[in-house]
């Protein structure tokens, strides 16, 4: 695999616009992924950030990094990847259904990091395609942190999935308050500003009813609401279902499961689950 070697973050503002480009231009797919690697050593945390970000998604402040935290610092480099013109898919009209974390030791503030994001497993799905985007995390060369994101690119697949059953909400946890500009604020720390999280205009001529909150920001909300009981090492995997509209409320529920916990996030007074998950100690 050959590695991009960068040294420093790319620039979301030049990105977005080869992102539309991508979408005009109806890249035409295709069976292979890139073998392409893209790289970054010397990635620092700023404090100031870091506190934004814990702010917006409920984590307290501390020294640690929440397990969800550096996948906004590899986010520039997964769309570096998913916007060059060897890339199969365009990005827009990417569907992320699928997010698993492994956070093998806790991650400090005051670390020096390399990042590493490169695309693998190209394979049907009934809808479609999906692959996987995975992002790393080093220190001296040993993974302390593993990102895997599954997109599907809608189109072509048999259509064959199993029918869904009805189903009925379990007995809440929590009930979260979602707000209306949750999406903005989210974008700022993050850096994705896709139409569809920004405001109800931009979401309609992407058909959206409203906008829609990240499933990032869902499932980083999720895992804050474990802290005090997270191990050092841990596994927290999430399918993203149905999008939350954006002002919502939204029924979130805990049970410890025969190796961990599970969770959902379902929406309030109907039988529409948005997220399902589930945190596993190593």
């Amino acid at each position: 695999m050959a590695v991009k070697q960068l040294h420093s973050s790319p620039s979301l503002a030049s990105l977005y616009p080869k992102a539309l480009l991508g979408g005009v231009l109806h890249k035409g797919g295709g069976d292979r992924l890139p073998d392409t690697e893209f790289a970054r050593a010397g990635v620092v945390i700023d404090p100031a950030h870091l506190a934004a970000y814990n702010q917006v998604c409920g984590f307290r402040l501390a020294d640690e990094l929440p397990a969800t935290y550096p996948h906004i610092l590899a986010f520039p480099l997964q769309m570096a990847l998913m916007t060059e013109a060897d890339f199969p898919f365009p990005l827009l009209g990417m569907v992320h259904v699928r997010n698993t974390i492994t956070q093998h030791r806790p991650l400090r503030l005051d670390e020096s990091f390399t990042l590493r994001v490169r695309a693998e497993n190209l394979r049907p799905h009934p809808q479609g395609r999906q692959f996987d985007v995975v992002s790393e995390l080093l220190v001296a060369d040993a993974p302390v942190w593993t990102d895997v994101s599954t997109y599907l690119r809608r189109g072509g697949g048999s259509g064959s999935d199993k029918p869904r059953a009805v189903l009925t909400p379990p007995s809440p946890s929590a009930l979260w308050h979602v707000p209306g500009d949750i999406g903005r604020r989210y974008a700022e720390v993050s850096g994705d500003r896709n139409p569809i999280h920004l405001h109800a205009l931009t979401a309609k001529a992407f058909g959206f009813p409203a906008a829609i909150a990240h499933g990032m920001w869902t499932k980083a909300h999720a895992l804050a609401a474990f802290e005090g009981r997270l191990p050092e090492a841990f596994t927290v995997d999430v399918r993203f279902k149905q999008p939350v509209l954006l002002p919502a409320k939204a029924a979130f529920t805990t049970w410890h499961a025969e190796d961990g916990w599970a969770f959902e996030l379902w929406a309030a007074r109907k039988a529409k689950p948005h997220l399902e998950g589930s945190v596993t100690p190593l």
